[in-house]
């Protein structure tokens, strides 16, 4: 039998023979779908960019994250205690079949279908019980303790490279069919900044020098400003151009009133109608998200493209391309093949006309982020600074430099 590192050596050889003879085939398709310079104006260099990344790493406090860790465990101890009080007996609350029993049989709350390993305690089965009883909410604050205490503060903790106390994420740039860009061990891009504790973890992460900072910017409101473009809505795009707040702009709309008469529920109505659309929400979905009634989500979303019709005509465009070419494209012709789209399951369908309505929004945002980390790179270059890009989190992007260099990077930013 053959050593192993001669047949290693051997296979190596063949795929590299294969790869060879496939890339003339490959490029040609590639300039055919006009995809050429995607790969080697923006895929291609990006990869320099990331594997710099990578290799710099960001620097984690572990001392302010154990501290976290202890505070999470007391948070965890008295959301328990509270628990076990309204529901006048101790139980494992991680446990769905012995929570089902308290919810549903002790305290008499509303189930769905009993199934044969017990009731569902899913997030989205308790967030509808949240106005039913005091002990939901705490059930579900709770879980979302215990994650960010296992997942980002426990999981931290094991990825902490000792040699330089960082953390070395891995970007993978062709798993997400849009062409987001997406971080594996860890994952940094999904750290939760809506609950209070999840901005606490952000702040573990540190500059790796003395006397430098961490300097973020983000696209506001991306996907809309996308939407706009790609839809070309008078009406929308007149939204950015001035300015406006989108979602009270939305709310003005759809409920008929000013500015100033702009309630912090119709906004919030109007912030889920506006991301909702870009993700080709129903009115059932809306009605769930906003605990309406489903005729209610109907006028809503029919209030909306009364305002921006080219939003809809987009949305009903872009489903009938998908239908007859069987892909969907990006503002930089990156594509995501949808063949689900000419499925007779109801369900199936329904979910592939959403993504080819979402995928060119979502995809071109991606593009844009992607071309402004490589223009970034070049600018930062040219003008010889310090400074250096530790992380891209889909909408934003995070450096670390200097503070004599602070100035610059705000100019120079934006304007990439």
């Amino acid at each position: 039998a053959k050593p192993s590192h001669e047949i290693l050596a051997e296979y190596i050889v063949r795929k590299t023979i294969a790869i060879s003879k496939l890339k003339e085939t490959l490029e040609e398709t590639l300039r055919k779908n006009s995809q050429f310079e995607l790969l080697t104006e923006l895929e291609l260099p990006l990869t320099f960019i990331l594997g710099d990344m990578e290799f710099e790493g960001v620097t984690v406090k572990e001392e302010t994250l154990r501290t976290m860790g202890s505070e999470l465990a007391n948070t965890l101890k008295e959301l328990e205690e509270t628990i076990y009080e309204l529901a006048g007996e101790k139980f494992n609350i991680n446990s769905p079949k012995q929570l089902g029993v308290i919810l549903f049989e002790k305290l008499n709350l509303p189930s769905g279908k009993k199934t044969k390993t017990g009731y569902s305690t899913s997030a989205d089965v308790l967030e509808k019980l949240e106005a039913e009883h005091e002990i939901i909410r705490l059930i579900l604050h709770y879980r979302q303790v215990g994650k960010l205490n296992s997942t980002y503060v426990e999981g931290l903790l094991k990825v902490i490279n000792e040699s330089d106390s960082k953390v070395h994420t891995r970007f993978n740039q062709v798993l997400a069919q849009t062409g987001r860009l997406s971080s594996i061990d860890p994952n940094l891009q999904n750290i939760p900044i809506r609950l209070e504790e999840g901005r606490k973890i952000r702040k573990a992460f540190v500059a790796s020098k003395k006397d430098w900072l961490i300097f973020a910017a983000d696209y506001s409101q991306i996907e809309l400003r996308v939407l706009a473009h790609i839809a070309q809505d008078d009406n929308l795009m007149d939204v950015f151009k001035n300015n406006f707040d989108v979602h009270t702009k939305t709310a003005m709309y759809v409920f008929h009133v000013s500015g100033d008469e702009v309630t912090r529920n119709m906004r919030r109505q109007a912030k889920a109608v506006n991301f909702g659309i870009v993700y080709g929400i129903s009115d059932y979905g809306l009605s769930q998200g906003l605990g309406i009634t489903r005729k209610e989500a109907c006028i809503f979303i029919e209030k909306y493209f009364a305002r921006f019709p080219k939003e809809k005509d987009y949305m009903l465009e872009i489903g009938q391309k998908a239908k007859l070419e069987g892909f969907v494209s990006t503002i930089l012709n990156r594509r995501r093949y949808i063949p689900e789209i000419s499925s007779s399951n109801f369900n199936v369908r329904g979910f592939a006309e959403r993504t080819a309505m979402n995928t060119p929004i979502q995809g071109s945002a991606a593009d844009i982020i992607k071309k402004a980390m490589i223009l970034l790179d070049d600018r930062r270059k040219a003008e010889k600074l310090q400074a250096k890009l530790i992380l891209q989190v889909h909408d934003e992007l995070i450096l670390e430099a200097p503070k004599e260099e602070l100035a610059i990077l705000e100019k120079i930013v934006p304007e990439v």
